[in-house]
């Protein structure tokens, strides 16, 4: 079964990229930056002075956890969309009453199996259902064999901004279809930033932003 999950990604990502490289503006897909290697660079950047959104997101998800955990209520089930190390879905599921469930989904199947078995450790009581997929194209979330009173998406980041306005008009109502009539979304929005802030956040000085975008030029080696 991994092994067709992982051909089929292969081959979607192929033909994604042949798509995006034939355009006359270039482009390649950001959820590609994301296997296992990429995963992993990516939480070393999270960690570097110049990389403000992290530090910046947990810092306002601390102020004012009270206020969103009583928003998202009792028996919730957290459905994160690329959850990566699940670090800030920690703070919330430290702070929930009562939650149903967490359900981490990543692209990256090998990353993603690493966090879940940490987390079955650190949440014994808590169901823990991993979800290795593009959630940027349609998916399911899984059926649960437990009470729930609705899924709650958690999409920090402020990866929204990796969308053209159009295909996040698009994106958001596929989410919320998968959500259902009763879900709700918790969503990062970064504001506008210095020219040098948003480049120094991105360009680091130790060069791990630019093996991180390298990286994505090497997953289809021969």
């Amino acid at each position: 079964m991994q092994k067709t999950y992982e051909t089929a990604t292969s081959r979607q990502m192929l033909k994604e990229v042949q798509e995006g490289l034939s355009q006359p503006q270039k482009t390649l897909p950001s959820k590609f930056f994301y296997d296992n290697r990429g995963s992993e660079l990516f939480e070393q950047i999270t960690l570097l002075e110049e990389y403000y959104p992290t530090r910046t997101e947990i810092q306002i998800l601390s102020q004012h956890i009270d206020a969103i955990t009583e928003r998202i209520g009792e028996q919730a089930v957290l459905v994160e969309l690329g959850s990566g190390n699940s670090q800030k879905s920690r703070l919330l599921l430290d702070n929930l009453s009562n939650p149903a469930g967490y359900i981490p989904i990543d692209i990256s199947k090998a990353f993603l199996k690493s966090i879940a078995e940490d987390l079955k450790r650190e949440y014994p009581d808590l169901l823990i259902h991993p979800l290795a997929a593009d959630y940027t194209s349609p998916f399911s979330l899984p059926d649960l064999e437990v009470d729930y009173n609705r899924f709650v998406g958690f999409y920090p980041g402020s990866t929204i901004g990796n969308f053209k306005p159009r295909d996040a008009r698009q994106f958001l109502e596929q989410i919320a279809d998968i959500l259902g009539p009763s879900g709700a979304l918790l969503i990062g929005v970064d504001l506008k930033k210095d020219k040098i802030i948003l480049e120094n956040a991105y360009n680091d000085a130790k060069g791990i932003t630019a093996a991180f975008n390298k990286n994505m030029l090497i997953r289809f080696k021969p």
